[in-house]
């Protein structure tokens, strides 16, 4: 049975857009925004003004807030990011333990939060410098676009080597509009949810706030989370424009933990034993603030200053005592400080008479935090066990430029150098157990050069190379596989060389083709050693491959049916022997084909859409021995939206059923726990909810 977890505090938060800058114009050709495909396709991610994704040589797809919000609850990422190719987003139905996010393989071995992609909100770095990200600070009811980077040129963003996810807060409308929205559905989960926001002047703003909780749907899931999210934009003149940024979370969750194939076989709603006992959970309290300015020194050169800073603490209750003279306790408890800067000019010229557009940035960011380690006492914290405090530091200097070079050609080049430095001061030494202080430093130049050739305006062909570096994160570095204290500093950054080739079409009837193929080499990657009990240690792989294929294609036909399919394939192997595992086996965590197909139905004049969802998964194989996998699965969901408008308001109703055939299968595996790696998805399950929207 459900453990309900109470807790109040409604969210009264807010926060913010560190916005984007935008060059002075440089040549921008080829289709225009939302020309063929009636879809926006102007994104920023990719060379941080913005551009046209079409004359980009980047995989790079944006999801508007439309897609992110029609028919769905607006709770997790992985409602929306099926729809792009490559990226593998699952919900573990485990809010102490966040999403499994990995762009072609990067990130797989996560086994909390996200790793090897770089994820931002409004600007602001929601991965922390030694590449560990969070995405409980996404306010999806407030995103106005996600932007999803794959491939070489997510390196210029620094510490990860597979991707960039990020998300943009909308701005606030011409007049003062509220929204109210509310949901409900299966497993007790329930969504209420206000946003308000306008314009007065020279002032932009919106904010936001929302409450969910639910009981779950295995055992001992329930969760709570209240999250506020504010955006003021102030122009300061016709040159110089403000923006504050202010985001809040508080999560409380209890952790399932993951169970044995019999377990699942037997009852996929129950947890093992252990997780009652130890009453493993996850407490997470973070709040933070941005500002970036924006000014432009001419009609060709601008500059961007970006500062943040916040704080977030964990508390979490593993499924073991932790007890022990070289133990480090089954309590965690962080108290982590951290702040950044960046500062970037920007410049729009000519070289050789052709258009010429220039980035040159540094940034910087650091992070602080206190760890303690607590034994477990069947679910209460006891002796303390570790005592610490943990430093990481990031500091970086980058360039970009974009040239188009020939009337058919463009050049897009990049390089950044990068520092990361990690230190570690021990407090506790107790007996026989040392002084375990310690520091490590990690330097990497990473460079990377695409070229564009436009066959024709609405077919353009691209290639692109690059190099990239992952170093590991303090919790990869926080325990020995052998028992010992201290950090291990054994591990090693991995480093990768990415190719891509890949095309960008607008073909006739409205449709729109991408499609791109890959290879990556991987040195020294990071993959887990032994996980049990919620506990992991990481080790140094050899050499791994990663050979691949992406495709999407959408189309709009009859005026009144939007078709959309995203297609990946990624074989992703180990090239050596090691310990663990053969050359030859498949990268645990990573599935080798995934798809996902939309139909949606919106006749005109009759506030009515619907949609059908399908979503396949392949097989996941669970350590690298690969002797045990998760099967392959195909999920269908179906929704219907009723809407209805006046004048100055507006409503809309919602019915969304999931897994609609009631299938029973395995949505994520907890890599490398070679005894309890399954977590299993919901069966048949629906959520209904109401929208308001009012302009005063």
């Amino acid at each position: 049975m459900a453990h309900r977890i109470t807790a109040s505090c409604p969210a009264a938060l807010l926060a913010l857009g560190a916005g984007t800058f935008t060059l002075p114009a440089g040549a921008q050709s080829g289709p225009a925004q939302g020309e063929s495909t009636g879809t926006p396709s102007i994104v920023v991610t990719a060379t941080r003004s913005e551009r046209n994704s079409f004359e980009l040589p980047v995989s790079i797809d944006r999801i508007d807030a439309d897609a992110i919000r029609e028919g769905k609850p607006m709770i997790n990422l992985s409602e929306s990011l099926s729809r792009v190719p490559g990226v593998v987003v699952q919900n573990r139905q485990n809010y102490s333990q966040d999403l499994q996010i990995s762009s072609r393989g990067f990130g797989a071995h996560a086994q909390f939060g996200v790793r090897g992609v770089r994820l931002y909100a409004d600007g602001i770095p929601a991965t922390s410098p030694d590449g560990q990200g969070q995405t409980s600070n996404f306010d999806l009811g407030a995103a106005e676009r996600i932007e999803v980077m794959r491939g070489p040129f997510s390196t210029l963003y620094g510490n990860a080597s597979g991707g960039v996810i990020q998300i943009f807060t909308e701005d606030g409308p011409p007049a003062p509009t509220l929204t109210q929205s509310g949901a409900a559905g299966s497993y007790g989960t329930s969504r209420s949810a206000l946003k308000f926001g306008g314009e007065s002047g020279a002032l932009n703003y919106i904010g936001s706030a929302s409450h969910l909780e639910t009981t779950g749907y295995r055992d001992h899931s329930a969760a709570e989370k209240d999250l506020g999210n504010a955006k003021l934009r102030l122009a300061l003149s016709d040159d110089t424009r403000l923006s504050l940024i202010l985001n809040a979370v508080r999560q409380p969750a209890q952790d399932p933990a993951g169970l044995s194939r019999a377990q699942v076989d037997q009852n996929p709603r129950q947890v093992n034993p252990s997780v009652i006992q130890f009453n493993t959970r996850k407490n997470v309290a973070q709040s933070q603030l941005g500002t970036t300015v924006e000014h432009r020194l001419s009609g060709s050169d601008s500059l961007r200053f970006a500062a943040y800073g916040g704080n977030r603490q964990v508390e979490q209750f593993l499924a073991f005592s932790g007890a022990g003279a070289l133990a480090s306790g089954g309590v965690v408890n962080l108290d982590r400080h951290y702040y950044g800067l960046d500062l970037r000019w920007s410049r729009a010229t000519e070289l050789a008479g052709r258009p010429l557009a220039l980035t040159v940035g540094s940034d910087y960011d650091n992070q602080k935090e206190r760890r303690r380690g607590y034994t477990n006492n069947n679910g209460t914290a006891g002796p303390l066990q570790r005592d610490e405090d943990d430093t990481a530091r990031s500091a970086a200097l980058y360039a970009e430029a974009e040239w188009k070079f020939a009337p058919r050609w463009s050049l897009l080049t990049g390089l950044r150098h990068t520092q990361v430095s990690f230190d570690s001061k021990d407090y506790f030494i107790v007996g026989a157990n040392p002084d375990d202080s310690g520091q490590i430093r990690f330097k990497n130049t990473s460079p990377v050069a695409g070229l564009v050739y436009s066959v024709s305006p609405t077919l353009n062909l691209y290639g692109n190379v690059g190099k990239g570096f992952e170093t590991p994160t303090f919790a990869e570095l926080a325990y020995r596989s052998d028992g010992t204290t201290g950090l291990n500093f054994a591990l090693q950054p991995s480093t990768s060389v990415n190719t891509e080739l890949g095309a960008k079409a607008f073909l006739p009837g409205g449709q729109r083709l991408t499609f791109a193929v890959f290879h990556i080499d991987t040195k020294d990657e990071i993959v887990v050693d032994t996980a049990s009990g919620g506990r992991t240690t990481f080790k140094n792989a050899s050499r791994t491959m990663r050979n691949g294929a992406e495709a999407s294609w959408s189309a709009k036909t009859l005026e009144t049916l939007d078709l959309l399919a995203a297609l990946a394939y990624v074989d992703a192997r180990y090239r050596d022997d090691f310990s663990s595992g053969s050359a030859g086996n498949t990268l645990p965590g990573v599935p080798r084909r995934t798809f996902y197909g939309e139909a949606r139905w919106a006749p005109l004049n009759y506030g009515l859409s619907t949609a059908l969802e399908l979503r396949y998964g392949d097989r996941i194989y669970t350590t690298d021995a690969n002797a045990e996998s998760a099967p392959p699965y195909s999920v269908v969901n179906w929704r219907i939206v009723l809407e209805q408008r006046a004048s100055d308001w507006r409503v809309n109703e919602f019915l969304r059923i999931e897994n609609l055939f009631d299938r029973q299968y395995v949505g994520s595996v907890i890599v490398g726990d070679a005894v309890r790696p399954y977590e299993p998805a919901p069966r048949r399950n629906a959520i209904v909810g109401i929208n308001a929207i009012s302009t005063f």
